[in-house]
């Protein structure tokens, strides 16, 4: 069965830049690798455009990548393309496509001078764009129009298996505040763990569609693992990046109120943790959580970023780091949540899933703690501006009924809060001044 062109969101957001921008400036498609990227940008090239050319830099020759050195003569330049690529150029109906532009940064440079010549447009799709040495010594042009792309989302992921009717059913429950009843509540929970074991990554969800057997899912998620883990070692050969990505699931698991990097790389200078977390954010194969001194509206202006919580940037991925050190036959995780008897202390799976949903609908990511006694703290897993309040958010797997943290902080800051929620794995309800949100209309908030 041949890999399926699945349909993403970002496709009319690249369709909106098209058609404002008029060759303006470039289009930066960032994201993680092997998220669809790629596919994406060429089936927008082939829709929306008479030609295209793709230059993929991570396989393309040093023959071509030189061109980029030199800008004096632009027509010989995409001659050249044109005959190495066997594609004819057309005047404003054209996209030239630099795939994984971190590895050529003079052609990133090159956008500027390309993009003022104004014969064709030009989309760019990358990983580790701001890593230090992907912009050392060029000019990063300003005439790049930059969106962040994800893994899919739980909408997309609905789409990809053939169920057109769950989103829109939901959001209508959503917007209207109202139950599913029990029963439609545990189909729609069994769906979503489906979802959760899966995961976002396209070719995961191709092995699910092709096999329906989760073991071969598996196989392909440690692939993509094992892909990340050998590009974070060429960032930092030291391991020290790939051991903090790798020790996100345990940290989780430990129910700690903030990352600790000592105790996986050692004692090193505060600087040098700090540069090493901002390239592993830079990968976007995480989601980062800054603890908000102030939570208040404006919350990155108060972000302390020597505290944070880090998350996995696709729960399938989480699910398979989660257990990496056992073979799929092994360990019965994926059992135990499809079958919804996933034990307590497996909760933070769906927090990872929570802040993921929530990074797809365009947040960043701020939680907070504060002192519950001499040796205990209160925290807010999430919290989110809405207009000039904001909204707590607690994440429960189980055990739903007590939400000390919740009613602690709503205490404290009462006057700015707009609605307490917790999210939770049961049907949606009101109790009292909070609201109860099943996981699955997170992607609604």
């Amino acid at each position: 069965m041949a890999n399926i062109v699945f349909k993403r969101k970002v496709y009319d957001k690249m369709l909106q830049w098209k058609q404002e921008s008029n060759g303006q400036t470039a289009l930066l498609i960032e994201g993680a690798r092997r998220i669809g990227k790629s596919t994406v940008v060429e089936t927008f090239a082939q829709n929306e455009y008479r030609s295209y050319i793709l230059i993929d830099f991570n396989e393309t020759s040093e023959e071509i990548k030189d061109l980029f050195s030199n800008l004096m003569d632009l027509n010989y330049i995409f001659l050249f393309l044109q005959n190495a690529y066997k594609k004819k150029l057309y005047n404003r109906k054209s996209v030239i496509i630099f795939d994984e532009i971190q590895q050529c940064p003079k052609a990133r440079q090159a956008i500027k001078y390309l993009v003022k010549d104004g014969r064709y447009d030009y989309i760019e799709t990358g990983s580790l764009i701001s890593i230090r040495k992907n912009t050392a010594n060029i000019s990063i042009p300003s005439e790049e129009y930059r969106i962040e792309m994800f893994p899919m989302d739980y909408e997309e992921f609905c789409a990809a298996i053939g169920d057109e009717n769950s989103i829109p059913l939901l959001k209508q429950m959503y917007e209207r505040k109202k139950p599913l009843g029990d029963s439609l509540n545990r189909l729609k929970m069994k769906d979503l763990r489906l979802y959760m074991l899966v995961g976002g990554m396209p070719q995961a969800i191709n092995a699910y569609l092709e096999k329906k057997n989760l073991e071969e899912v598996d196989k392909v998620k440690r692939q993509i693992l094992q892909l990340y883990k050998e590009d974070l070692l060429k960032i930092d050969p030291t391991g020290k990046i790939s051991k903090l990505f790798m020790a996100i699931p345990a940290q989780l698991s430990a129910g700690i109120s903030r990352f600790q990097p000592t105790p996986v790389i050692g004692n090193i200078p505060s600087d040098k943790i700090s540069e090493l977390i901002l390239n592993l954010e830079d990968s976007k194969t995480i989601n980062i959580s800054y603890h908000a001194n102030d939570p208040n509206v404006g919350m990155s202006l108060n972000a302390d970023i020597s505290r944070y919580k880090m998350y996995i940037g696709d729960t399938g991925l989480f699910v398979t780091l989660a257990f990496w050190d056992k073979g799929y036959t092994e360990n019965n995780i994926y059992d135990k949540l499809l079958s919804d008897k996933l034990s307590a202390n497996l909760g933070y799976i769906y927090e990872n899933l929570v802040a993921q949903m929530l990074r797809a609908s365009g947040y960043q990511l701020f939680y907070y703690t504060f002192p519950k006694d001499e040796n205990h703290s209160y925290e807010i897993d999430f919290l989110l501006s809405k207009g000039n309040k904001i909204c707590p958010i607690e994440v429960k797997s189980s055990g739903y009924k007590s939400h000390k943290s919740l009613d602690a902080f709503c205490e404290k800051f009462s006057s700015r809060v707009k609605e307490r929620l917790l999210i939770y794995t049961k049907d949606f309800q009101k109790d009292g001044t909070s609201t109860y949100l099943p996981v699955y209309f997170t992607p609604f908030l």
